[in-house]
């Protein structure tokens, strides 16, 4: 195994620990999952303090969810709208604050945390409707969170990189909210359980193949609509006309083929592409903001973002 040293530590402590119950997902319930999850979370450690915080609630035909937006300076240069990872069974923006006021502080962008509603309680495509209702929401308030009209990216990491990658789909197929960028970390694109990185042992860490067939099967029970491009982008015909891409895959995660492969198509198709595959990372790097790979992750996220508002603010002139 070729994982960092801290990484190999953490997963050893952490992990592998009789007190964490172990790093895999599929033998929890939902229940247990989120608390092991917000365990992991607790260990990013304080928050930068921002200017401003708001939470919002979004109203939807059957239900709700909240946004809760973090605005670092007067006026952002950008906003981000941030899907938080989990599988789409686990996680929330309380435990996605503190990535993402790190986030708002480095970019010097607003963001904007989508409380997508989970699975099991809320099959597929409930949280992918929640999430473009909530892109919508922050287009239509950009005024009020950043006191201009200003580049808007998507951006998350796992489930959420699955969700950004529908997001541009879906605001170009709808001709919705312009994106100006797609940030995919280590994303979900398809739901093909045999690809080299799942099978691989050396892979099976945090995030194991068994533990992302227990998150579709959560998710999305029918396998028949696991390959519509709103589970799977990696299924949609054409990717031609898609905002600029920065993708993420870490060297030992079971998503890595999937997520090169998405990054290839989008090049294929036109789309300028930043694709980096972190060495010595497993699933989750980013997150684990106490990690420094976490830290490596953020310079390629912080750099592309930094260079397209430079971009767009030029090209305002």
């Amino acid at each position: 195994m070729t994982l960092d040293v801290a990484t190999k530590m953490f997963v050893d402590e952490v992990l592998n620990s009789g007190d964490s119950g172990g790093g895999s997902f599929e033998d929890r319930t939902p229940e247990e999952a989120r608390q092991f999850r917000a365990q992991l979370a607790a260990l990013n450690g304080p928050a930068p303090s921002m200017a401003r915080v708001e939470d919002h609630t979004i109203e939807q035909a059957d239900g709700s969810f909240q946004v809760r937006v973090l605005v670092p300076i007067e006026p952002p240069v950008g906003v981000i709208v941030y899907y938080h990872g989990g599988g789409w069974v686990v996680g929330s923006i309380d435990e996605s604050d503190t990535l993402g006021r790190k986030l708002a502080e480095r970019t010097s962008c607003a963001v904007v945390l989508v409380d997508y509603r989970l699975a099991p309680e809320h099959h597929y495509p409930v949280a992918v409707d929640d999430s473009y209702a909530a892109l919508e929401w922050t287009a239509e308030h950009m005024n009020d969170i950043a006191g201009d009209q200003v580049p808007l990216i998507v951006a998350g990491d796992s489930a959420g990189g699955n969700l950004s990658a529908v997001m541009s789909l879906r605001s170009r197929d709808r001709n919705g909210p312009p994106i100006a960028m797609q940030v995919l970390i280590y994303p979900v694109t398809d739901a093909n359980f045999d690809r080299p990185s799942y099978v691989d042992p050396e892979n099976q860490l945090l995030l194991t193949r068994d533990s992302m067939i227990w998150f579709f099967d959560h998710y999305i029970p029918d396998p028949a609509r696991r390959t519509e491009p709103d589970a799977s982008p990696l299924y949609a015909e054409d990717l031609s006309g898609l905002p600029p891409a920065v993708v993420l895959t870490a060297e030992h995660d079971p998503l890595r083929d999937e997520g090169e492969e998405y990054a290839q198509r989008l090049e294929d198709a036109g789309v300028e592409v930043d694709l980096q595959r972190h060495k010595g990372q497993m699933h989750a790097f980013f997150a684990l903001l106490m990690l420094p790979g976490s830290e490596r992750g953020f310079q390629q996220v912080v750099k592309a973002i930094r260079r397209h508002v430079v971009r767009y603010a030029h090209a305002r002139r």
